[in-house]
């Protein structure tokens, strides 16, 4: 390459540096870049590990900029939701979550017992499961001290899971300020009696946009 080409896949990285997004690209899809012992960016297709041309270099510069009027002010926009998405996972799967034992302990039942209870909850659309690197996880908020299905839950949780909504954005729809409540919670103004119907139908109308018109 040239050494305006080094200078752009310098100026490239530094900028998602800059962003914090530079360890997102390849998850992604998008190619990424390794610093040699002299600092000096290397980029690179991430599947094969080939080096980019400055052809595709300069197209990865432009598909990150494209969002914006202003090239030099745009942000990479589906990299700033893959942050967000990152952020929130973490945020979720640090908070209290069982699995078949846990939950076999709270019921005081076997873990067969268990299992077998979960997925026929599940199979109901009456409980969420996240798959989370091969195992499954049973966010806690939606559960009583005694491992039941917290009962104001159940009609918000179903038309969610219904609709086939990604479960974990279900789980972050449900804990964390919603728009369509006004920024209340929606598992915590769920427990309130004057508020739980206005959750449920904010549950259907995403369930709504999520599953799409009716054919």
């Amino acid at each position: 390459m040239t050494a305006s080409e080094v200078a752009l896949g310098e100026r490239l990285a530094s900028w998602l540096e800059g962003l914090e997004l530079a360890d997102l690209l390849a998850d992604a899809g998008l190619p990424s870049y390794r610093r040699d012992l002299g600092g000096v960016v290397r980029w690179h297709d991430t599947a094969t590990g080939t080096p980019l041309t400055a052809d595709q270099l300069r197209q990865l510069d432009r598909v990150l900029r494209q969002e914006g009027e202003d090239p030099d002010h745009a942000v990479p926009v589906a990299l700033v939701q893959l942050r967000r998405q990152v952020t929130v996972r973490a945020r979720l799967v640090a908070s209290r979550t069982l699995d078949y034992a846990g939950l076999a302990e709270l019921r005081g039942i076997s873990e067969n017992a268990a299992r077998f209870a979960v997925h026929k909850d599940a199979s109901r659309h009456r409980l969420l499961l996240v798959p989370q690197q091969g195992e499954v996880l049973i966010p806690a908020f939606q559960l009583t001290e005694r491992g039941e299905v917290r009962d104001e839950l159940a009609p918000v949780l179903e038309p969610l899971l219904a609709a086939g909504m990604d479960p974990w954005q279900v789980w972050a729809w449900l804990t964390h300020p919603a728009g369509l409540l006004g920024g209340m919670v929606p598992e915590q103004a769920a427990a309130d009696p004057e508020e739980a119907a206005i959750v449920r139908h904010a549950a259907v109308r995403l369930a709504e946009r999520v599953s799409g018109p009716a054919s």
